[in-house]
C-alpha cells in the first residue's frame, strides 16, 4: 500500500498564458497543471498560488479523509467529489484526491508553515500516517519538524513554526528541483520573477525562495542536494534552506510581494 503523499501540483493564477511561459522558461516544465484562479478563491482574497494535492485513495478516499479533517478543525472550501480543497486547522490550504498519478512537477521538498507546528505534526501524522523524523531547534527562526511519508523512509519535508510572526501566513511551500541554481535564478529574474536568496547551505548545496510575476511563491532546490546529499544524510533539510525560508517569507509578506493571504 502506498502512503498518502503529494501527487499533483497545480498553479492557480490570474494569467495562465503568462504563467505557463514563465515556468517553461525557468524550469522547462509547468508543474502538473496551470489553471485560472477560481472566482470563489479570488473573492476570498486569494492571490496566485501553488495548490498541492494529496492522494488519499488507499486510506478511505476523499470523503472519509475529509471527514477526519473536519473533525480536527479543518474547513471545506467548495464542493467535494473525486477531489476536495480544504483549509486545515492551522490555516494552510491543500487538496485531497481519490487517485494520484505520478507527478511530473519535479517537487523535491514540501514545507508547511504554521503557527502550531506541534499540533500540525500530530494531525498530519494521525490523518495521513506520516512519520516524524528529525526535529531542529533554530532558536529565533523557530522549530522545524521534518517528516517522511512513512516510518523508515527519508525525510520529504518539514513543518515550520511561525508562531509570533503575524506577517507570515500559514501555507505549503513547494521546492522544485533544478540542475543548476545560478542559471535558474538568472531565468527567474529575466522573465519577471523575484528571487529571495539564494544562500549557501552547510553541505555546499543551495536553495532559494522565489515569486513568479503573478505573485505565486515557490522554492528552488539544487537537485544535486536532492539526489546525492538527501540519500547520504537521510533527507535532512539544510540549515541554510530553513534560514532563507524564514527570512524571505517574512520579507515578502511585509513588502506585499508574494503575499500569503488566507484563501
Amino acid at each position: 500500500m502506498s502512503a498518502p503523499r503529494f501527487c499533483h501540483f497545480e498553479l492557480r493564477t490570474i494569467a495562465v498564458p503568462a504563467a505557463s511561459a514563465f515556468y517553461q522558461a525557468v524550469l522547462g516544465r509547468q508543474g502538473d497543471a496551470i489553471i485560472e484562479l477560481p472566482a470563489a478563491a479570488a473573492a476570498r482574497g486569494a492571490p496566485a498560488h501553488w495548490l498541492g494535492h494529496i492522494a488519499v485513495g488507499e486510506i478511505g478516499g476523499v470523503d472519509a479523509v475529509l471527514g477526519r479533517m473536519l473533525d480536527k478543525g479543518g474547513t471545506q472550501l467548495g464542493p467535494a467529489g473525486s477531489t476536495a480543497i480544504v483549509r486545515d486547522a492551522g490555516g494552510a490550504i491543500f487538496a485531497l484526491a481519490d487517485a494520484g498519478r505520478p507527478s511530473v512537477a519535479g517537487v523535491h521538498w514540501h514545507v508547511l508553515l504554521t503557527a502550531d507546528a506541534q499540533g500540525a505534526a500530530a494531525r498530519h501524522g494521525e490523518i495521513f500516517g506520516w512519520a516524524l523524523t528529525e526535529r531542529q531547534d533554530l532558536g529565533a527562526l523557530g522549530m522545524f519538524q521534518q517528516f517522511a511519508w512513512r516510518a523508515g523512509e527519508a525525510s520529504v519535508g518539514a513543518i515550520g513554526d511561525i508562531a509570533g510572526r503575524p506577517a507570515v501566513h500559514p501555507q505549503w511551500l513547494f521546492f522544485f528541483g533544478v540542475d543548476a541554481l545560478d542559471g535558474t535564478l538568472t531565468r527567474v529574474r529575466a522573465t519577471g520573477g523575484q528571487v529571495l536568496g539564494p544562500v549557501i547551505v552547510r553541505s555546499g548545496f543551495r536553495t532559494a525562495v522565489c515569486c513568479d510575476p503573478q505573485g505565486a511563491s515557490f522554492g528552488l532546490q539544487e537537485s544535486r542536494w536532492s539526489a546525492r546529499t538527501a540519500h547520504s544524510s537521510g533527507g535532512s533539510l539544510p540549515i541554510g534552506a530553513i534560514a532563507i525560508l524564514r527570512s524571505t517569507t517574512t520579507k515578502s509578506a511585509r513588502t506585499g510581494t508574494c503575499s500569503r493571504r488566507r484563501r
